[in-house]
Order: C-alpha cells, then sequence, then structure tokens
C-alpha cells in the first residue's frame, strides 16, 4: 500500500519545470530555508488522502524570499470524469475573495475615496434605518436603534452587526433571517442584495461585536457606488492585471471553465451530497465575499504583493504603510473577539482590514508568529502569509465539507515542519 501511495505521488504532482513556468521566481528549498525532505511530506499527505479518496485533488504554491520552493498539482480536477489537476486549475475562492475586496476599498482610501470613517449610509441611506434584534426571555425580538452607525471601518473587520444565515459559529437568533453566503449574488443585482439585506435586523450594535457575515461583500457594493465601476472592473484594472493574475474573475469564460476543480459528488465524511454551487450557476452581481475565481498561482501573486509591502514586479498596487495598516490589529478592547469561533485553529487571532491576524504565540492549534495573517475558503481553498518568516502559502482543494479545516491545519504543519531556517 506504501508502495502505491508514493507513486500515487510521482504520478500526481506536477513539479516546476519549463512546460509549466511557475507564478513566481523559483528556488531550491535548501537555498531559503527549507528542507527538500520536509517539503516531500506534502507528496505523501496528499497521496494518502487521493488514495483515500477523501479529497480530489490540490496545488499547493510555497514561496519564501519571493521565491517559489513549492508548487505542484496532486491527484483529480474533475472526479467524474478522472481528469488531471492541472498547475493552472481554476478554484472557486469563496471567503478568499474578501482580500481582495478588501484591497479594493483600500485603494479608494488611499485616493481620498473611502475613509475607513465614513458612514455606511451616505453611499446606501437604507442601512440608517436598519435595527438591532435581541432575543427576550419569552423568545420574542426586541428592535432598537443603532447606538452608533455603521462605519466603512466596520464592513473590513465585521463588526457591522451583518451576519450570514445558518452559521454554526453563531448563536444569535438574527441567523435565522438571513440568506447563505451566495444567495443574493445568484438572486439578483447589487442594488437587490443591499434592498434585501436592509430589511433585516442586525445581529449586534455597530462597532461592537466580530460576527463574520456579509459585511464584505457591502464593501464590495461601496466599492461599486465610489468607482462607478462593477467590483470586476475594478478588481480587474487596479489589482488583477497590474499583478499578472491572468484567471482571477467572477464570471469564468467558456475557455476557462474546463479548468475549474469539482468535488466529489458526496461528502466523504459524512456521505451526503455536496456540490459548489458557483460552478455551475453563475451570479448576478459581483459579491465581495465569496463569488470569485481565480488559479493557486494567481493568488500567491496576490500574497506576495501583500508580503512586499504592496508591490510585485515593479507594479504598486497599495503603499506599504496602507499594507502595514491592513494587517494590524483593528478589534480594539471594546469588541467582542469571535474570530477563533469561526474556525478552531484561529485561538490567537483578532481580525484586520479583510485578514485574519495572529497577535499571540501559541494558543492556535497550528505553528506561525505574530503578525501571520490570512483567510480561507468554504470550498477548500487556504491562504496565509507570515512576514516575520517571509512566507507565502496558497492551497486549492475542491472540499466544501468539514475536511477542509482539517487540510488547512495539515498544510500549515507540514509547511512549518519543513522550515530548517
Amino acid at each position: 500500500m506504501k508502495t502505491l501511495m508514493i507513486t500515487a505521488a510521482m504520478i500526481v504532482g506536477i513539479v516546476i519545470n519549463p512546460a509549466h513556468a511557475g507564478p513566481l521566481p523559483e528556488a531550491r528549498p535548501d537555498d531559503v530555508g527549507f528542507s527538500q525532505r520536509g517539503l516531500t511530506r506534502l507528496d505523501d499527505f496528499f497521496a494518502r488522502e487521493i488514495a483515500a479518496k477523501r479529497v480530489p485533488g490540490a496545488v499547493v504554491a510555497i514561496a519564501r524570499d519571493g521565491k517559489l520552493v513549492h508548487f505542484k498539482a496532486y491527484g483529480q480536477l474533475d472526479p467524474a470524469m478522472g481528469t488531471p489537476m492541472p498547475p493552472d486549475a481554476i478554484f472557486a475562492l469563496a471567503s478568499m475573495t474578501k482580500p481582495m475586496a478588501a484591497v479594493a476599498g483600500l485603494t479608494l482610501m488611499e485616493q481620498g475615496r473611502l475613509p475607513l470613517k465614513a458612514r455606511l449610509a451616505d453611499y446606501y441611506p437604507a442601512f440608517a434605518e436598519m435595527k438591532v434584534g435581541s432575543q427576550q426571555p419569552d423568545g420574542s425580538l426586541k428592535l432598537d436603534a443603532q447606538a452608533s452607525p455603521i462605519f466603512i471601518h466596520d464592513l473590513y473587520r465585521h463588526t457591522s452587526g451583518l451576519m450570514y444565515g445558518g452559521r454554526p459559529d453563531s448563536s444569535s437568533p438574527v441567523a435565522r433571517a438571513y440568506p447563505d453566503g451566495t444567495a443574493p449574488a445568484i438572486e439578483g443585482d447589487t442594488q437587490a442584495f443591499i434592498d434585501r439585506i436592509t430589511k433585516l435586523p442586525l445581529a449586534h450594535q455597530p462597532g461592537k461585536v466580530f460576527e463574520y457575515g456579509f459585511s464584505i461583500d457591502v464593501l464590495g457594493a461601496v466599492v461599486e457606488k465610489v468607482s462607478e465601476q462593477r467590483l470586476s472592473e475594478y478588481l480587474a484594472a487596479n489589482v488583477w492585471q497590474p499583478l499578472g493574475m491572468k484567471d482571477a474573475t467572477f464570471k469564468p469564460t467558456e475557455v476557462q471553465r474546463p479548468r475549474l476543480a469539482r468535488p466529489f459528488p458526496n461528502d466523504p465524511l459524512t456521505g451526503k451530497p455536496q456540490t459548489i454551487k458557483l460552478l455551475d450557476t453563475p451570479t448576478r452581481h459581483d459579491c465581495g465575499g465569496a463569488c470569485a475565481f481565480a488559479t493557486v498561482g494567481d493568488y500567491v501573486r496576490f500574497g506576495q504583493m501583500l508580503l512586499n509591502g504592496g508591490e510585485l514586479d515593479g507594479q504598486r498596487v497599495l503603499g506599504p504603510k496602507t499594507v502595514h495598516h491592513m494587517i494590524a490589529n483593528h478589534l480594539g478592547p471594546e469588541i467582542r473577539n469571535n474570530v477563533a469561533n469561526v474556525e478552531a485553529h484561529r485561538a490567537g487571532f483578532t481580525f484586520g482590514l479583510g485578514v485574519a491576524v495572529r497577535v499571540s504565540e501559541g494558543l492556535s492549534a497550528v505553528p506561525g508568529n505574530p503578525g501571520e495573517f490570512s483567510w480561507n475558503g468554504a470550498y477548500g481553498t487556504q491562504f496565509f502569509a507570515d512576514p516575520k518568516e517571509r512566507l507565502v502559502v496558497v492551497v486549492g482543494t475542491a472540499a466544501p465539507g468539514e475536511l477542509r479545516k482539517y487540510y488547512r491545519e495539515q498544510v500549515q504543519d507540514i509547511v512549518y515542519g519543513a522550515m530548517v531556517k
């Protein structure tokens, strides 16, 4: 069985070579403080998982000092068709859309067009009328006026009081009234989304509690209002094209569609049917919280830009001081920090502007350093960057079930375990 697994790793792993040019310059692992033997544990790990039919396949990119030390594809792109996973597979990013939408907003901040302390109602007035819902002892819902307005700052850090429907990490009774993350984008345009969401109660008073939800979808709508462009158009012009993110999009073309990574039809843990709806259901607006697609190569360039302080290959997207502010702690002592409720390994993390930020040694289930910033996607994608280690890691899988959280922890354990300097 062990021989079978090792052979599988050799067959499905695609190493960087001239035929598959990497998204960043390349380096030998030993030259940038990695053990080559340690990195082969990734090959063994995915060989085991693929052989056990727990995940169809994966693409993994690891960069240190701006150079790729690992860029491989494993397993299958489409398990129903048996298509091998190519390194330029396109993944539905889900919430890994959020850091890109946040960067779009910050470019407008740098232009003096979208300050953090601007009131959201200045752009969409209906938000001023939203009430705050609180459950009473008799089970009824009390609706109170907002004690303070929702600011743009609250959208970046998920302190607006907006939330997603049906999330297991929230105990708020208001959750039952909210749709799931992509439903509004499938059902209507940006204005229809705003109209729908502003008819609901807020889960908390603005600026008081981190509650994961539609905040950055609303930020994307504000970017559209300020820029007078669709979010996809603004991101293409100001982020994706300057960074050479060739496949980043909200609407995969017919040329791109054969490269979409697809999950198993049934969740390997529960046996229940599973899908990634956006693979075959077009969205009607560019939802900044969950609806983008890209390759792992695209996203490692985006992550390297942030690690570099806002610049890559001579193209500046943000100023270094803006990036520094983005990856700082934006949940003060007056804000209840529920970041660790979203994923178990988030203990010791707070939230910045569109990304989670590690602030403590220890506590977390995975190795890392204070200053590490990251966010993941519900369909199985992963991104983290560690400024102290000059490290960027991006993983793409089509694994929308609970296994995705297992892969996030295992990959981070393996990556840090392979670092020897």
